[in-house]
């Protein structure tokens, strides 16, 4: 006859599980309950444990230890409440079913019917059958973010505007995290690296963090798509020296995270936030609209939560790397109101529904489209030769400034040579030189540069001659 387990041996071994903050082991838990449970039972009331998220676990084979679940609390804002002034904000246009989830999420949040993460919503997702931008809203969005220039280079079009989109993405994007920055503030840290006064460090944090982002995602127009390497790289770049813990970044999280503000509760098993991450990208890689892409992507990163802070930031980002790939209008978030933004993704935490969302995502990306359309009818035809030759530049221009030369003719036409054919050398050489001239602080990026580097250099950059 089996032996009788003891009443209350889960609440027992939690109890013994909770008095060892850094975790252990099966051989330590058994050896405390040695007396009282097998060491199958054992394993397999942990394994109900994990699965009813009651412990976590880390660490490998021999190696594994459980231990109570850190909870990470982040608000729907990632820790920024939508302040008195967001609420006075313009609104977007909203839609009949956009009006709907607005009421809904509008209501007190004790009304408001607490829910987890519904796997259905990603699984029952089929590329290019399900749709959450109807074929009218894709046809739209085309015909105002095609490029004027026809076929060209992956990324063309946001070469052509960067200096702008560093700055409107990077201070927008942050502004819906409720970063206090202006857009001249954003612009001076950028270009001339000045901290704005009186500000928080982890706001020039963040702004200079999307620069390094989207410099990555245009930069390498064409290596970039939905895939581990792009995401990861992509939160590493945008949570750096902002998280409390520096080895979470760019890794998928091993932590339960409550989101505050909201009666959503994020998926919390770490194996099943990594089936579904993949699930994601693959889907996304499948969908052929780019439009589709962006905005399934702005569903549903958010809505895993996959790491463990700055998710939302990651979506907008990654929402763009179909725009860039098709060499359409980047989508800069520019003039977006906070709180909309907000509650159209409550709306999709909250009750699956994204019609609000598509009301803000459509109305920024028309706002993107008007203000690049001007700003390029301003912007000089690019160079044939520097567009040709891009990649030779960054080589030459990245060997001077390692190399400590000065910027001469005579140093840049021996590094050219073997880069670019004879008929384009003389130009290569006097566009090199031009952006040794103009290389500073905020730039330096571009030419996968270290500031260390630039400023170790800078002393030689106008001593060059003839």
């Amino acid at each position: 006859m089996p032996k009788k387990l003891p009443e209350g041996l889960t609440a027992q071994i939690e109890a013994e599980i909770a008095r060892h903050p850094d975790g252990i082991g099966i051989d330590g838990l058994h050896a405390v309950l040695v007396g009282i449970v097998s060491r199958r039972t054992l394993q397999r009331r942990l394994g109900e444990l994990i699965e009813d998220k009651k412990i976590a676990f880390s660490g490998k084979g021999r190696g594994l230890r459980y231990r109570k679940p850190r909870i990470i609390e982040m608000d729907i804002s990632d820790h920024v409440h939508v302040s008195a002034a967001a609420s006075a904000e313009i609104y977007v246009p909203v839609s009949p079913a956009g009006r709907e989830v607005l009421d809904y999420v509008r209501q007190p949040i004790q009304q408001r019917k607490p829910v987890g993460y519904d796997r259905e919503f990603l699984e029952s997702y089929r590329p290019n059958e399900t749709t959450y931008l109807s074929r009218e809203i894709r046809e739209h969005l085309h015909n105002i973010g095609r490029s004027p220039d026809g076929e060209r280079p992956a990324g063309t079009y946001a070469r052509d505007i960067m200096g702008r989109l560093l700055i409107d993405l990077s201070w927008a994007s942050s502004r819906l995290e409720g970063n206090t920055y202006t857009r001249l503030d954003t612009q001076n840290l950028i270009e001339l690296g000045q901290a704005a006064a009186g500000k928080d460090r982890r706001e020039a944090q963040m702004i200079l963090n999307h620069k390094a982002a989207i410099e990555l995602l245009v930069e390498q127009a064409e290596d970039i798509g939905f895939n581990t390497f792009t995401f990861f790289n992509l939160h590493a770049l945008l949570s750096e020296n902002l998280l409390a813990d520096p080895g979470e970044s760019g890794r998928l999280r091993s932590r339960i995270v409550e989101v505050s503000g909201t009666v959503f509760h994020p998926l919390g098993i770490p194996q099943q936030i990594d089936a579904y991450f993949r699930m994601i990208l693959d889907k996304a890689e499948a969908i052929e609209d780019p439009f589709e892409q962006a905005f399934f992507i702005m569903v549903h990163i958010p809505y895993l939560q996959p790491f463990v802070d700055v998710n939302k930031r990651v979506s907008r980002l990654g929402a763009n790397i179909p725009l860039i790939r098709h060499n359409l209008c980047p989508l800069s978030f520019i003039d977006v109101p906070e709180r909309a933004y907000v509650e159209g993704t409550l709306g999709v935490y909250e009750v699956k529904r994204v019609e609000l969302l598509r009301d803000v995502f459509v109305w920024a990306y028309e706002r993107s489209c008007q203000r690049y359309m001007a700003i390029r009818e301003t912007v000089a035809d690019p160079d044939p030769i520097r567009l040709r030759h891009r990649e030779a530049l960054i080589a030459i221009v990245a060997e001077i400034v390692r190399s400590q030369q000065a910027p001469s003719k005579a140093a840049l036409r021996k590094l050219a040579e073997s880069l670019v054919p004879a008929e384009d050398l003389d130009r290569v050489v006097a566009l090199a030189l031009e952006d040794l001239r103009n290389l500073h602080d905020g730039n330096v990026t571009r030419y996968r540069l270290r500031l260390s580097e630039y400023r170790s250099w800078q002393p030689l950059q106008h001593g060059g001659a003839a």
